[in-house]
């Protein structure tokens, strides 16, 4: 092997840990994939004998990853002011081998695209919605040292060298977020929060109100994401029994709608689809044996994952 061909190969292996990175820093994979090809580029824009001086490779694409995510979060909070009703990260597929109801052996997706990068995702607590939802609260910055100290053990000299700061202001930084993120109750069990999000679905089947109040926590919070291209509730709805309202509201409105459960971001979800198109995906953070939070992502651009 040519000395080119062991640095195109030792450098393409990093691929799948920067689209971990990014989609953290991000919460959107077709971000996650730009600002990764970007990094790339610039790698391969360096003349070969500057990059042979590189002694870390990874490093070094970690770093410049790390820099583009940081200036698209900047970018990001002007654009989502902009953005029609609220924002939600981009909902992923899967693992699609685990958690699939009896009678459902197809994939959601063919698998292509952008369904192939979201099999390049890590599914863990650091992917659940509610945690990507409470990294939206964060300062760039705070994310970047939270991710990168936090979620994936870099130390903070070498967060120092992505964001152009001590180690110390990337310590306090992480503290900082940190607190955002707050002592989180301990999560629910994978087969508690199934056992949680069936019920959900059966109620809502069976139009079944009382049922449906009785699985949502009295100050569940629902929030979703049309992003002005579907029809949805602008704003998050607050109380278990509008909750329940607005659901069985949307039942009626949406004859032919098959709904089924499914993972999203590595947890038990729901997924309606209509004439096998993916129409909505809906995660949900369970306490207790009750929904206290459900994020629903309409918005068309967001599905190209679970798009048929």
């Amino acid at each position: 092997m040519t000395a080119a061909g062991a640095d195109t190969d030792a450098t393409f292996g990093e691929r799948h840990r920067l689209l971990n990175v990014a989609y953290r820093l991000l919460g959107s994979l077709t971000e996650a994939e730009d600002a990764v090809q970007e990094a790339y580029a610039r790698w391969y824009a360096l003349p070969p004998g500057r990059r042979r001086e590189v002694r870390a490779p990874g490093a070094w694409l970690t770093t410049v990853t790390g820099r583009i995510c940081l200036d698209l979060l900047g970018s990001a909070r002007a654009r989502r002011e902009r953005y029609v009703g609220a924002w939600l990260p981009e909902p992923l597929p899967g693992p699609l081998s685990a958690g699939l109801p009896a009678g459902l052996s197809e994939p959601l997706s063919d698998r292509a695209g952008s369904a192939d990068l979201a099999d390049l995702i890590v599914l863990d607590e650091s992917v659940a919605m509610a945690f990507l939802v409470v990294l939206e609260s964060m300062t760039p910055a705070e994310r970047v040292a939270f991710v990168l100290h936090d979620v994936f053990r870099y130390s903070f000299a070498e967060i120092a060298a992505v964001l152009d700061r001590t180690p110390a202001a990337c310590k306090q930084l992480a503290s900082s977020a940190r607190r955002r993120v707050g002592a989180a109750p301990a999560p629910a069990t994978p087969t508690a929060r199934a056992d949680t999000v069936r019920r959900v679905k059966e109620a809502w089947q069976s139009r079944d109100i009382a049922a449906l109040v009785a699985v949502l926590d009295p100050a569940a919070v629902m929030t979703a994401d049309g992003g002005g291209l579907v029809g949805t509730v602008l704003r998050p709805v607050a109380g278990g029994a509008l909750i329940a309202q607005y659901m069985l509201a949307v039942a009626d409105r949406a004859p032919g709608m098959e709904l089924l459960e499914c993972p999203v971001n590595g947890a038990p979800g729901l997924v309606a689809r209509r004439d096998g198109v993916v129409l909505t995906v809906a995660a949900f953070d369970v306490a207790d044996g009750r929904v206290t939070g459900i994020w629903v992502v309409r918005n068309p651009e967001k599905l190209r994952p679970w798009a048929r």
